[in-house]
Order: structure tokens, then C-alpha cells, then sequence
């Protein structure tokens, strides 16, 4: 706990993120390796625990046969009842990657679930490559849950690449943004600096005073890399969790006050960067049906 004005007394939050390898076709196994990690951050005191992107089945698919044999219905399959055991055991809450069926189609979702259950799902909005052979686009916009933690948002891997993603969920009233994500090398990336998604999140955290967990994953699958450097970023823009290796199974922490995301969201005495936003030039909400919730 800690002080906050007047002597109110605000939560800290323990947040994991999770950077493993999962292995494309092995539910089981991916599903066992995600909880052992669960259970290792829950016993250090995490309360969220992010996972990464498609988690329970892997990511680079062959065929669509095989992402859908691969995919669950949520609240049925057996990752569901396996996290939200872990949940309920452990009093916490898990956002997750998810290869979700939802009658005859895919989505390549993020699903939270919590001690009472199911949370809430979001699906991916902006698919990546060959992920259009797969998946449907997103069609339940950019939700924004009301937890005991806090409000918190999800987007996934290349929603990351636009700004209206992280600004829509800030704008409802999002103090965290959670991002499963398989980041790949991107051309023109400097081997000497931190991968551009890395830079996109810091970016993202300080344009909108929101706070960002991003799990990544590592390893390479049928051929594909994968870069790792997951990382937990204060509302400031900086991180305060990672950035994590290149290539190692790792978990990471971040101690947060959430309320800190709006509490301390004006930068100087005239300056705010959701108030300052010119509603007279561009329309508050991005032509969004979402309602504002910041303030």
C-alpha cells in the first residue's frame, strides 16, 4: 500500500509478464509450461500475470485445419478451466493469448480471466501476415474491464503499430494496457538497439499516462523468430520491468499504483495529454462507438 493524497490508501500491484516459447500444436504442453509459470508469479506475489500472444497453441500454422483444430471455445476448452483454476486458487487474474473458435470462425484473441471466472475477451483488430489466412479481423473494438486491480485493456503483437489502439483504451479510462504479443524481427531494426515494439510501448505509455505489460515470446517456429524483450512500462514512458533477453524463458515483475496512471497524468499546470487533445479538429473518440470514460 501507499500514501496517496489526504492520506488515502492505494494498492500496489505485482504484474508478471511471462516470455516463454510455446510450441505450435502442443496445447497440452504449452498450456502445462503457461501454469507452471502462473504459479511461479502468483507465489511471488504477482496479481496479473500476462501470457503471450496464441499461447495455448502456438502461432504459425500451416493450414487453417490445423489452427482450427488447435482453437477452443472460450469458458469450455481446457486452457480456460485450467487458468481460471489457477485464478481462483491463487487470487489472481491472467491475461492470456488465445486461439479462439467462436462457431466457424477463428479469432486470435486476448482473454482475461479472474478469480470469479471469465473477465472479458478482445480480439485482434489488425492481423499480421499470414494470419489473414486464419483469422477473422477483430470485431469487438478495443474493451476496456473494471477490476478489483484497476481498469485494465488488452490489445495484441500489431495493434501495437497504431496509435488509436492504446488512445481508445486510455480514453475510456484505461490505466493498463496488456499486450500478448509474438514480436518478429522487423527490417531495417538496429542489432544494437531495443526492438521498435519496445520503443512503440514507451511511446504509448507517455503519449497517453497509461502503464503497458507486454509477454513476448522467444524461439523460433517453422522457421519463423521471434525476439523476445518483453517489458513492463511506468505511464511515464520508461520501463520499470525489462526489457527481457533475446532468446530466454524468463518471467518479469513490476510493483505498480495504478491510480497513478490518472493521478499523476498532468505533466505541468497547462499541460495534460488527453485534455489537451483538439476535439475541434478530430472527433474525441476516433469515430469509435466506445464512450469516453477518462478523466
Amino acid at each position: 500500500m501507499s500514501e496517496g493524497k489526504k492520506g488515502r490508501r492505494e494498492a500496489v500491484v505485482r504484474i508478471a509478464c511471462v516470455q516463454m516459447e510455446p510450441h505450435v500444436g502442443d496445447v497440452a504442453g504449452n498450456v502445462e509450461k503457461a501454469a507452471g509459470y502462473v504459479e511461479q508469479a502468483a507465489k511471488a506475489g504477482a496479481r496479473l500475470i500476462v501470457l503471450p500472444e496464441l499461447a495455448n497453441s502456438g502461432y504459425v500454422f500451416e493450414t487453417r485445419d490445423e489452427a482450427f483444430e488447435l482453437s477452443e471455445t472460450v469458458g469450455e476448452g481446457p486452457t480456460s478451466k485450467t487458468f481460471m483454476k489457477l485464478c481462483r486458487d491463487h487470487g489472481c487474474w491472467i491475461v492470456t493469448g488465445f486461439d479462439e473458435r467462436v462457431g466457424d470462425k477463428l479469432f486470435n484473441s486476448s482473454v482475461m480471466f479472474g478469480p470469479e471466472g471469465h473477465v472479458g475477451t478482445f480480439r485482434k483488430v489488425h492481423l499480421w501476415n499470414e494470419e489473414n489466412l486464419f483469422f477473422e479481423p477483430g470485431d469487438l473494438g478495443f474493451p476496456v474491464w473494471h477490476t478489483p486491480l484497476g481498469r485494465i485493456a488488452t490489445n495484441i503483437c500489431y495493434d501495437s503499430w497504431f496509435p488509436e489502439s492504446f488512445r481508445l483504451a486510455a480514453l475510456q479510462g484505461a490505466d493498463l494496457v496488456c499486450v500478448p504479443t509474438n514480436w518478429v524481427p522487423i527490417p531495417g531494426q538496429d542489432p544494437n538497439r531495443e526492438a521498435m515494439a519496445n520503443i512503440l510501448c514507451m511511446a504509448a505509455a507517455h503519449a497517453n499516462s497509461i502503464f503497458i505489460a507486454a509477454a513476448d515470446r522467444i524461439g523460433t517456429e517453422r522457421g519463423q523468430p521471434f525476439v523476445g524483450q518483453s517489458l513492463i512500462v511506468s505511464y511515464t514512458g520508461w520501463p520499470i520491468g525489462g526489457p527481457a533477453s533475446h532468446d530466454q524463458e524468463e518471467v518479469l515483475y513490476a510493483d505498480v499504483n495504478l491510480s497513478d496512471a490518472r493521478r499523476k497524468r498532468n505533466w505541468n499546470e497547462y499541460n495534460q495529454p488527453l485534455r489537451d487533445r483538439r476535439r475541434d479538429v478530430y472527433g474525441e473518440m476516433l469515430g469509435s462507438s466506445h464512450r469516453p470514460g477518462w478523466h
